[in-house]
């Protein structure tokens, strides 16, 4: 029975030894056996089983996929002097876990020192660099069919194609940054551009200016209206006397011509029987007299003639 109780607790305490001298590599992952705190051999980055010297020796796993950093938000200012908001991000892999070990430790520890060579580069290539060569591509082209016609220009404002652009200013943030990074353990992959935007003070300035713009361009349509609508109605207002003058004409020669023909009547009816004619014209003119009219006519008058010669017959 003791014999068998000895043989129980070896088979224990060998278990257990064991099951702290073997541990797993993950495909994801590089491990570093460090004992007392410092390296022993090689860094180990073959998935599987690995042993280790149980009790004295421990493991540091290292992730040896991608990582990500995202920097802090920066106000920045341009070569131009325009003070913009400047959000940066960077991809990362561990690719010497000892080295990376000896320097940062740790995950926490790189993003720091991260944080402080990203920023400074950012912040050093940013305020030496217009803000037009930030914002646009290298390949940005202007499509003059595509402005809006009378949008004004500003005249601080260059079309032509930027010398750099943000694909190129991103290339020289990586390959300033990445000078840096063999010290730490690290490969700097990409870093990129997130967002680049005014600060409050200097968008609410641009806002202005382009409230400023737009109205300056509407004033001048509208000017432009009223100029064209006076046009119109200048043209109208010639068109319309032309138009009257020529009906005033044609109506002076219709009643010039009717008024021939009535005097040609008149003449020809009066060179027929002059004392008709005398008599038909007496007769109008009673006609506009009216009902309560008092006549007083001498007595060899055409009209009292007329009466006297009614009442004889």
């Amino acid at each position: 029975m003791k014999l068998a109780g000895l043989g129980g607790i070896v088979i224990a305490v060998t278990l257990f030894l064991g099951w702290n001298a073997i541990f797993v590599v993950d495909q994801a992952e590089q491990a570093i056996v460090v004992q007392f705190g410092e390296p022993v051999g090689e860094a180990i980055s073959e998935p599987g089983l690995h042993f280790k010297t149980p009790f004295i020796q421990d493991v540091r796993r290292f992730d040896r996929r991608l990582l990500a950093w995202d920097g802090d938000i920066s106000q920045i200012p341009t070569l131009g002097r325009e003070f913009v908001i400047v959000d940066t991000t960077a991809r990362w892999r561990i690719a010497d876990p000892l080295q990376f070990l000896r320097s940062v430790r740790d995950e926490a520890g790189a993003r720091t020192r991260l944080d402080d060579i990203i920023d400074s580069v950012a912040r050093d290539i940013v305020s030496g660099t217009h803000l037009e060569e930030i914002v646009r591509s290298r390949d940005w082209d202007v499509d003059d069919a595509a402005i809006e016609p009378g949008a004004a220009v500003p005249a601080d404002v260059a079309l032509d194609k930027p010398k750099k652009g943000r694909e190129r200013l991103e290339q020289e943030m990586l390959a300033a940054a990445a000078k840096q990074m063999p010290e730490l353990g690290i490969e700097l992959v990409d870093v990129r551009i997130k967002r680049i935007n005014y600060i409050d003070s200097v968008r609410r300035q641009v806002e202005s200016r382009m409230i400023s713009e737009r109205q300056s361009i509407a004033e001048r349509f509208r000017s432009e209206g009223m100029g064209k609508s006076q046009e119109i109605l200048g043209q109208m207002g010639r068109e319309l006397r032309t138009i009257s003058s020529e009906a005033e004409r044609q109506a002076a020669e219709i009643r010039g011509k009717a008024d021939a023909e009535a005097t040609k009547i008149y003449g020809e009816a009066y060179g027929a029987d002059p004392e008709f004619f005398a008599f038909m014209r007496t007769l109008e003119s009673y006609r506009s007299m009216g009902e309560n009219t008092t006549l007083m006519i001498d007595g060899d008058a055409d009209y009292f003639r007329y009466i006297e010669s009614t009442r004889k017959r």
